[in-house]
């Protein structure tokens, strides 16, 4: 998956969530949750976005970091959503299904490009 692709499908991700939270109750937990998810759901969209404009490989990691904690938020968020039950479960797997494998692609980018930085390093050492 090339790096357009991972952007569309973060921006389809993000959407779902908005979606999703439109569908929580309106109660105070339901308010409260929707909050939370609805910024941690979208912001890895935007995050990668600005990960692809980065200036230097460790400024793409720093800003990956950010995509994998908003990710790793938004997986428990909808972990609290279904244990409480204010939504199905059927409902929500799929949505949850795809936020850990966009965490894993996140979190296999970042050992992937550290990986690199630090092999350049040593081709760097040796020269």
């Amino acid at each position: 998956m090339n790096k357009d692709e991972l952007r569309e499908r973060i921006t389809d991700f993000a959407v779902r969530v908005v979606k999703m939270v439109d569908s929580l109750p309106s109660s105070i937990a339901g308010n409260a949750i929707a909050r939370q998810i609805v910024r941690s759901g979208t912001s890895p969209s935007a995050n990668y976005r600005a990960a692809c404009l980065a200036k230097s490989d460790k400024d793409f990691i720093n800003k990956l970091k950010m995509v994998e904690e908003e990710l790793d938020e938004t997986c428990h968020w909808l972990d609290i959503i279904m244990r409480s039950q204010l939504m199905k479960e059927s409902r929500l797997k799929p949505l949850h299904q795809e936020c850990c494998e966009l965490l894993n692609i996140i979190a296999k980018s970042i050992v992937t490009t550290k990986t690199r930085i630090n092999a350049d390093e040593i081709v760097k050492s040796n020269k």
